[in-house]
């Protein structure tokens, strides 16, 4: 069994990012941290609901397996 590779967002590190997660939720916030199973870390964090509405929730853990989608928002 080949072992397991770490995801590459180290380059989105302090960045912000949009994620699409399961459900049709979506969040947007700043990268703080990762690790091997992609479970994120997103400070200053924001919820956008369906109808578009912001909803401010600060620092948030994220599940990896509920991620489908990581945009990054800014340049490099």
């Amino acid at each position: 069994m080949s072992p397991a590779h770490q995801p590459d967002l180290k380059k989105y590190l302090d960045k912000r990012v949009r994620l699409k997660l399961n459900g049709n939720r979506e969040v947007v916030g700043v990268l703080r941290g990762f690790d091997a199973f992609m479970n994120m870390v997103l400070d200053d964090c924001q919820e956008i609901s369906k109808s578009g509405q912001q909803i401010n929730i600060d620092t948030v853990v994220v599940r990896g397996n509920s991620v489908n989608i990581v945009e990054v928002l800014e340049r490099f």
